[in-house]
């Protein structure tokens, strides 16, 4: 055994603190639980996992405002449940928030045609027609979709009195005038808003 005095106090300091380290480290023990043997990465894709739907993933994506991000999404969707209504509007609705007006079209009048009790159809197409500038068609579908929801969702009565102010006084080419809202279904609601 040394005896203190023997070292100089530096090097005795530096002894002590090296065997109460070792014995820290000593005392550590590593958990059960952990297998090392698959390293240090993180897991990998459970091939038996749940996919998240991908109608729901597209509206959440265009309601961050990722349109062609959204558009991807409900391609995806479409091809697991295929050209259901609610895809429909979803593709429509993106084409339309990325400019597409001609791409937004055909989805948007498909679903009306195949789901025609959906008021969110019918508002979104009206939006449409609002941005190409058809003003009485556009008027007649709000009315339609206003007439589906009876008149509960403020975005449907908001747009309907965007067009019929814009109908009447058609040079009216005030910036307020111009935001119309879409809806998706169960969604929540988008706002296409054209530059002044």
């Amino acid at each position: 055994m040394i005896r203190p005095g023997a070292l100089s106090p530096n090097l005795f300091c530096k002894i002590a603190l090296a065997t109460a380290v070792l014995a820290a480290v000593a005392s550590c023990s590593l958990q059960d639980d952990i297998d090392l043997a698959q390293g240090p990465y993180p897991p990998g894709i459970d091939p038996r996992g749940e996919a998240v739907d991908g109608l729901e993933v597209g509206n959440r994506l265009m309601a961050a405002g990722e349109h062609e991000l959204a558009l991807d999404a409900f391609t995806r969707a479409a091809l697991d449940s295929g050209m259901t209504p609610e895809i429909l509007i979803g593709i429509g609705t993106a084409n339309l928030g990325l400019g597409r007006l001609g791409q937004a079209e055909e989805p948007l009048r498909r679903a009306v045609t195949e789901a025609p009790d959906l008021p969110q159809a019918w508002n979104n197409l009206g939006v449409l027609l609002m941005e190409k500038g058809e003003l009485p068609e556009a008027v007649q579908v709000f009315r339609k979709a206003y007439a589906l929801d009876n008149g509960e969702s403020d975005s449907i009565r908001d747009n309907l009195r965007l067009a019929l102010a814009k109908s009447e006084n058609p040079d009216n080419n005030d910036a307020k005038d111009q935001d119309f809202k879409l809806v998706q279904r169960g969604q929540g609601e988008f706002v296409i808003r054209k530059t002044p």
